[in-house]
């Protein structure tokens, strides 16, 4: 059931799942065509206020009003069509619409030429010679603007609104207007013109913005998994890279002297056990430390990150008097679930809660920002992960959507660590679990954890 009021199938779960340079090139393909109907507005409505008031533009009576109307709602749509697809082209989406651009230019012409040719006939004074040179100026100046989206060139594009404003002043002129009146003509125009092409030239340039840091961001994920991986195997290459070189040297040692019959070849294996048995200790105090998790340090961590993120993150019931081993547990658990809010929603509020209920500490993550495709319990990689380590120690983890636009993560642990468990005894012994890269501590802002479920390193590491 969905809170009252709320339509969890309405436009506002729609954009809330859209990615952020998702709403930012939707909001600019709507800004693109809210600029059509602004031309649309601009031209069209005074050619409608010239019927309303019974004047006409020309000897065509009111039909010549009509038929430049219908003109420039062709133009308008065109512009509308090419400002669509020239998007698409400024991302790599589709081919240059290299025909449409000159079918605007085209067709820009003829609108323009036809509303000017109205000025020369309507010496009479009805009124409609500043409509019909409003209308002239609109369809230039929105013709250059749209026309600018199919370049990419700076110089081009500064060059479009310039060379229309030109051949406005030198087209009115040739219809009869007046030189210092087609001088103020070719004036607005490139004023008009050029704040048309700033407007589209600006929305593009914010919405490359907005992708290349998102690409950024995704790049610096996977540089720290990749950093993590390589920091894990020095650790690994200084503890076992000497060990496993002296165990070598021995054993071939022992086998000759085994081929010769000495007895000191017995010695040599018992050397090389010893060996063998300090470095799978050796190893297992790395991978000890690599996979701990300290509870407060991840809750602090997920609410910078969260915050930092444009979340607003409440984190209530800090942890006191559990055994390490449960709040090592609970920390994976409040760093996974912090990574998925970052990486599988849009959410703008995360609550994190922990309590102790008869005799379990309970730790809940709710946010509303349901993944997309959402619509049973989280059988993610790094949920199936949690769990597995979660029921090691005799807890339990459930995930899901709650039906209301929010998704729900509930971890319950015994809050006293097993018996004959130490604080740091993983989920199996001798096995080590990858680890899902990179802490939630906060490394500045907006700043975000690797993808969960990514793995620090590849294959597991076994007594």
């Amino acid at each position: 059931m969905g809170r009252p009021g709320e339509d969890i199938r309405g436009p506002g779960r729609w954009w809330r799942r859209k990615s952020t340079p998702a709403k930012v090139e939707a909001y600019t393909r709507w800004s693109f065509h809210f600029m059509v109907l602004v031309e649309f507005v601009t031209a069209g409505g005074q050619l409608l206020g010239l019927l309303v008031r019974g004047e006409h533009p020309g000897a065509g009576g009111p039909g010549a009003a009509t038929a430049l109307m219908v003109l420039v709602a062709g133009h308008c749509v065109l512009c509308g069509v090419i400002a669509s697809r020239s998007l698409d082209w400024q991302r790599g989406r589709r081919a240059k619409p290299v025909r449409l651009l000159w079918a605007l230019g085209a067709v820009t012409a003829a609108v323009a030429t036809t509303a000017v040719s109205f000025v020369e006939h309507d010496r009479a004074g009805r009124g409609a010679d500043g409509t019909a040179l409003g209308v002239y100026v609109a369809v230039l100046a929105f013709g250059a603007g749209t026309i600018t989206l199919g370049l990419r060139d700076r110089r081009r594009m500064l060059a479009s609104p310039t060379g229309f404003a030109a051949g406005s002043g030198l087209v009115a002129s040739a219809f009869g207007v007046a030189a210092p009146s087609a001088l103020i003509v070719a004036a607005v125009v490139l004023f008009s013109a050029g704040f048309v092409t700033a407007t589209y030239v600006l929305s593009l340039w914010l919405l490359n913005v907005v992708h290349e840091l998102d690409e950024a961001r995704e790049t610096r994920t996977r540089l720290a998994v990749a950093e993590e991986r390589l920091r894990f195997g020095r650790d690994l290459h200084d503890v076992m890279g000497r060990n496993l070189a002296v165990i070598a040297l021995k054993s071939e040692l022992a086998v000759q002297l085994a081929q010769r019959g000495r007895p000191e070849a017995v010695t040599q294996m018992v050397e090389v056990q010893r060996l063998a048995q300090e470095t799978q200790r050796e190893v297992r105090e790395v991978v000890r430390g690599y996979r701990e998790a300290d509870l407060n340090s991840e809750l602090a961590g997920a609410k910078g990150v969260l915050t930092a993120a444009g979340i607003d993150c409440t984190v209530t019931g800090p942890p006191v008097g559990l055994p390490a081993q449960v709040q090592s547990a609970l920390g994976w658990v409040v760093r996974e679930a912090a990574t998925n809010v970052l990486r599988h929603g849009d959410a703008r509020q995360c609550a994190v809660d922990l309590r102790i209920r008869e005799g379990r500490a309970v730790l809940t993550v709710d946010n509303d920002g349901v993944p997309d495709g959402a619509g049973g319990p989280g059988r993610g990689s790094g949920l199936v992960g949690l769990r597995e380590r979660l029921a090691e120690i005799g807890g339990t983890l459930r995930a899901g959507p709650t039906g209301d636009g929010r998704f729900l993560l509930t971890a319950e642990v015994p809050s006293a660590a097993p018996a004959g468990s130490g604080p740091a005894a993983g989920p199996r012994a001798g096995v080590v679990t990858p680890r899902t890269a990179g802490s939630l501590a906060p490394t500045g802002p907006g700043t975000r954890t690797a993808a969960p479920g990514s793995t620090a390193f590849g294959n597991e590491v076994t007594s």
